[in-house]
């Protein structure tokens, strides 16, 4: 290209004549005079069009490349692999004539993309109050002085742009649920249309086109807040673009210079005051103003929330012979009447509340451990355990959920135990939670603590007492210390005596 450009520069700039360019080039006259009259700027080298031993496989070949650019990286054929199947076939090429036809296969199919398919995108508008838009990211944060992963739920409306960022440590159905309740909460009312990817929580089967199988929890939340789901194309993130962004943004704005917090409450009552805060600072781009100008506009278009959805997932558990329900490595402790008994376990992002014959039996804080090397904990709660030890006494000496009783209680078994039959007694005193008020059969048992007579007897006429709303404390009585006799009897056996008379009357 450059020898050429040289050439039309000697002769239609220099008028150098045909014989001194030939001379200077070693080109023959010839080719310097077809150059000259083709007037072509670049050279153009016509490839003839030869017969390959791939083109009967060429159809095969295409079909195949087309089949595999479908599948997921790890589950395609490699090149060798379809050579060796062609080679089956008939075909006796070479691997580099299908490595070629393969890479020159791909730039056409990646050149398609580009100007007509994944690679073009048109610019989109959403009236106000239209849309929503919700995605996952996974980030990190300190939470109690440990570096740990989060799974950051964001919701951004369409029109205003307004977003907010929620971290749960898991992208389960409740999680979900209360990310889009808190989301509502802060946006100040619920879109018409939401536009999610096919996440597993809310897409069970992805069928053809935009047809879906929904899961019907999530279903059921969406009827709740009466807004029309909208699932993207598959590996078509661009269709929910803003919150893809928002993703990026919120890592620089929040995650990078985030300080560290005692739990997941503060982090996230700190991310909902950065984000609110953020409204203010970012201008909207496509209409006059910020974010937050643009979101006190369109908050008269959303529907109000009404009341929250209750995001919870519902699992049926049979209790143990320990009346324990197991959940996610983890166990929980349930009534023991309810033990060998089918329950429902519903599972909230932070608490666990089991409920069985149309009534709540429980509620537990919820754990959740991400390192699958810690072995499970068990939540107890030493009331659910009084109808046993009422018929074992005796296991209440070392009974695990016992561990766990107020200091009192504690206090007052380890003196009781001292002493035969205190297990029994032990197991009284604890019943009485069952009838009574806790907190005052604890205030008796402290009081008889610091009376320094801790019996049950004593305990039972505190707590009456209290109840009564009597005094538990008497006022002293001032007695002597001995009693004394103001006349000395005297000594005289002489007046047994009488008693042996004949005049004495005996009783017969």
């Amino acid at each position: 290209m450059d020898l050429l450009s040289v050439i039309r520069r000697w002769r239609f700039r220099d008028k150098l004549p045909i014989r001194e360019i030939e001379r200077r080039t070693g080109l023959s006259r010839n080719t310097i005079r077809k150059y000259l009259r083709s007037g072509v700027v670049e050279p153009k080298f016509q490839v003839p069009d030869r017969p390959s031993k791939l083109d009967p496989f060429a159809h095969k070949l295409s079909g195949w490349l087309r089949i595999e650019a479908g599948k997921s990286r790890k589950q395609r054929r490699t090149v060798k692999q379809m050579h060796a199947d062609l080679v089956e076939l008939g075909f006796d090429g070479s691997y580099g004539r299908v490595a070629a036809f393969a890479r020159k296969w791909k730039a056409q199919l990646q050149y398609e993309r580009q100007t007509s398919g994944r690679g073009t995108f048109v610019p989109l508008v959403f009236a106000p109050g239209e849309a929503f838009q919700f995605d996952w990211s996974e980030d990190w944060a300190v939470i109690a002085g440990e570096r740990v992963k989060l799974q950051a739920a964001h919701t951004k409306l369409s029109h205003s742009k307004a977003f907010i960022v929620r971290a749960y440590p898991l992208q389960t159905h409740e999680m979900l649920f209360d990310a889009l309740t808190q989301a509502f909460r802060v946006l100040g009312g619920v879109p018409r249309r939401g536009i999610f990817d096919n996440m597993k929580t809310a897409v069970d089967r992805i069928g053809s086109g935009k047809t879906r199988q929904v899961n019907a929890r999530f279903a059921a939340m969406a009827s709740h807040y009466l807004f029309e789901p909208e699932f993207c194309n598959p590996a078509s993130g661009w269709e929910k673009g803003q919150v893809e962004k928002n993703v990026q943004d919120a890592r620089r704005r929040l995650w990078q210079r985030m300080p560290a917090f005692p739990d997941l409450e503060a982090l996230n009552a700190w991310l909902e005051e950065q984000c609110i805060a953020g409204w203010g600072e970012v201008q909207h781009g496509s209409l006059p103003g910020t974010i937050a100008e643009v979101h006190a506009a369109e908050i008269a278009s959303l529907m109000e929330m009404g009341r929250p959805f209750d995001g919870f997932v519902e699992h049926t558990k049979r209790v143990s012979p320990t009346c324990l329900v197991h959940f996610e490595r983890h166990r929980y402790s349930v009534p023991a009447s309810f033990a060998n008994r089918p329950v429902s376990l519903r599972v909230y992002p932070d608490r666990i509340v089991i409920a069985a014959e149309g009534q709540v039996l429980c509620e537990h804080r919820r754990i959740i451990t991400r390192a699958h090397h810690l072995r499970g904990q068990t939540v107890y709660d030493w009331r659910h355990y009084l109808a046993v030890i009422q018929r074992k006494p005796g296991a209440l000496r070392n009974g695990a959920p016992f561990t766990e009783m107020p200091d009192a209680f504690r206090q007052l078994q380890a003196h009781l135990l001292r002493h035969p039959g205190g297990d029994r007694e032990m197991v009284d005193i604890l019943s009485l939670v069952l009838h009574h008020d806790e907190q005052a059969v604890l205030c008796a048992v402290e009081l008889a603590l610091e009376a320094g007579v801790p019996t049950k007897t004593h305990i039972l006429n505190l707590l009456h007492r209290l109840i009564d709303g009597k005094p538990t404390t008497t006022t002293a009585i001032d007695a002597p210390q001995a009693l004394a006799l103001r006349r000395e009897p005297k000594a005289n056996v002489a007046r047994y005596d009488a008693l042996r008379g004949k005049e004495v009357r005996h009783a017969s």
